[in-house]
């Protein structure tokens, strides 16, 4: 009788089918710390998919013959051919200080502009609702869009701004901004701030939203001014977000040609010629695949060595 009650006792025995039961399985791998990595392997596999190979392919074709309209020695190792290429380039060395002044004056416009935007906006002006509309406006147009738009605008035949500019005596006749060497670049950077400054204002007002209001109220009774006010507390306190928008920034202009390829496809005389813009013409002109993958290396190790270096110039890993 005992031995009966014991029997009662006991679990039914698992059935196969419930010892390979994929959901109990799964629920019971759930309980284990396994279970965070089985999570993340579908985001792994797609960074490897999209970025990784891509990024080592690269690498690959810049120490690889790869010319499409010369197949006969694709594939062939060159080693550093294509890189000491690029040393004796005449064309890459002024690509080289092109994107430097793309960049630099870029960046610097957008920012300041940026920062004056977000702070007029922080104030909760009146009508500050439909201002901050038309402010975000152009960072929603397409690059396409917004240099075609200018294009047209900077027409030297039926340009709106050259007829404003006319009209009011600031110039005598219609000027071809993007043909004349000495305005083309500072022409492509105003377009290119006008379209990219949001960015900055987006982030930034995100920032400010977060500073105390008591830091503020302490430097009214210390006697602060606003600009020490905009000196000791707003840009110290926004530095790690000012570190972000411009790493993210800088690697956008470095590696998008699209608008210099919109409004000058880097002429007139090269002036306007950046690096990204020289990959893509070496590439898609030229079918010559090896010499851009080469170019587009330099532009990563060259975009690695500004966020190391501005990180750390910066101190944001500090705070």
């Amino acid at each position: 009788m005992s031995r009966g009650r014991a029997m009662a006792a006991l679990p039914p025995p698992r059935s196969t089918w419930d010892a390979i039961n994929p959901l109990r399985m799964l629920g019971e791998l759930s309980e284990t710390r396994y279970w965070m990595y089985l999570l993340l392997l579908p985001s792994a596999l797609l960074i490897t998919a999209i970025v990784l190979f891509p990024t080592v392919y690269g690498f690959q074709l810049s120490f690889t013959e790869m010319r499409l309209n010369r197949p006969a020695g694709n594939g062939a190792f060159v080693g550093l051919k294509h890189y000491q290429r690029m040393l004796a380039d005449p064309i890459f060395w002024l690509s080289l200080r092109n994107t430097a002044v793309w960049v630099t004056f870029s960046i610097v416009i957008e920012f300041v502009v940026g920062l004056v935007a977000a702070l007029a906006l922080n104030r909760n002006l009146p009508g500050g609702k439909i201002l901050a509309v038309l402010i975000l406006v152009p960072y929603f147009l397409p690059n396409v869009v917004a240099g075609n738009m200018w294009a047209l605008m900077l027409d030297s035949r039926v340009g709106v701004v050259n007829d404003i500019l006319v009209n009011i005596g600031l110039l005598d006749s219609y000027k071809a901004w993007f043909a004349d060497p000495n305005t083309a670049m500072a022409t492509a950077i105003f377009v290119e701030a006008w379209h990219s400054f949001p960015f900055f204002t987006l982030l930034i007002m995100a920032g400010l939203k977060g500073i105390p209001a008591d830091l503020y109220k302490a430097a009214d009774i210390d006697g602060a001014g606003a600009f020490a006010q905009l000196r000791l507390i707003t840009l110290p306190m926004l530095r790690t977000i000012i570190a972000a928008a411009v790493i993210l920034r800088v690697i956008g202009l470095v590696n998008s040609p699209d608008l210099l390829l919109i409004l000058t496809q880097g002429g007139p005389g090269r002036s306007t010629q950046v690096l990204s813009l020289y990959a893509f013409q070496n590439a898609y002109s030229d079918f010559n695949f090896g010499y851009a993958g080469a170019l587009s290396v330099v532009m990563f190790v060259l975009l690695m060595l500004f966020a190391w270096a501005y990180i750390r110039l910066s101190k944001v890993n500090q705070d």
